[in-house]
């Protein structure tokens, strides 16, 4: 199809065998751009007056031109190719170099790492020393706090050291009760007002507590067993006094040395003092 024109006006030579119009070449150029899509560029020849045998033709020669394009630039840059290695000799040295570079550096981080972990190891075992440490400081001052309250309490209920109790705090209830107003100059014949029970009870409690917090098998709250038990027998002896006065309470006296016996957990000790009550 040597004598052909094409779309463009241009002619060929008149001694060709037809002068039938010829679409032009597929243009290289459409081919390269970086967006290039198949289909749009199909819809881009609708108007080629070309068949479709044609067109794939064309398209079928012009992908064996690009591989034997490719191959002529493979053949021409073989020697290249095959010279690339012989270029690279000597590099063996570099790269052993780099290696036993990176060896020494691994070894500086492993003996890094090493030194970083014992102090990690030594820091946590401090801190968890110093945790037990104020533990212990706890526990210290939580024993201390229980022997201080018992001691005020046994001085406070006249108790000796074989356990006894006597009952002659009336110059020091006469005080309390003058200073207070809360008690009146009748009744109570046991000297102990109901608010100096009540400080008794709750402060008994709270030494119970912090024994119970401490642990009731440590040994010196087992130790202290006996003496919380000579207290509160000995407040409950007090209250059972303050209780079976004839006449010596008014109601609202009654109802808090009711309550009182409630917070020490002994209400039916309060039921048993009552039916023991003169009228």
């Amino acid at each position: 199809m040597s004598n052909r024109f094409f779309f463009d006006g241009s002619d060929s030579e008149d001694s060709g065998e037809d002068n039938l119009p010829y679409p032009k070449p597929l243009a290289r150029s459409a081919f390269l751009t970086p967006e290039f899509d198949p289909h749009n560029y199909l819809s881009t020849l609708r108007n080629r007056h070309q068949t479709l045998e044609d067109l794939r033709t064309d398209l079928r020669s012009r992908s064996q031109e690009i591989s034997k394009e490719l191959l002529d630039l493979v053949n021409e840059n073989y020697e290249d190719f095959l010279s690339l290695g012989s270029n690279l000799r000597g590099g063996d040295e570099k790269i052993e170099e780099v290696r036993l570079g990176l060896l020494g550096f691994k070894r500086d981080v492993e003996g890094m790492k090493a030194i970083v972990d014992g102090r990690r190891k030594e820091t946590e075992a401090l801190i968890n020393q110093r945790k037990e440490i104020r533990k212990q400081m706890q526990v210290g001052r939580a024993l201390l706090d229980i022997d201080q309250r018992l001691c005020e309490l046994e001085q406070s209920l006249m108790l000796t050291t074989n356990g006894s109790h006597t009952n002659n705090a009336v110059a020091e209830t006469d005080h309390e009760i003058n200073d207070s107003g809360e008690e009146s100059d009748e009744g109570h014949e046991s000297g102990m007002s109901i608010s100096r029970l009540s400080r008794h009870v709750q402060q008994y409690l709270l030494a119970q507590r912090i024994m119970k917090r401490v642990g009731s098998d440590y040994p010196f709250v087992v130790r202290q067993e006996a003496r919380m038990t000579k207290v509160k027998n000995t407040i409950l002896l007090d209250m059972g006094n303050a209780l079976k006065q004839p006449g010596g309470q008014d109601t609202e006296d009654l109802m808090k040395l009711l309550a009182i016996y409630r917070d020490l957990g002994e209400s039916q000790e309060a039921s048993k003092v009552l039916k023991q009550r003169k009228p």
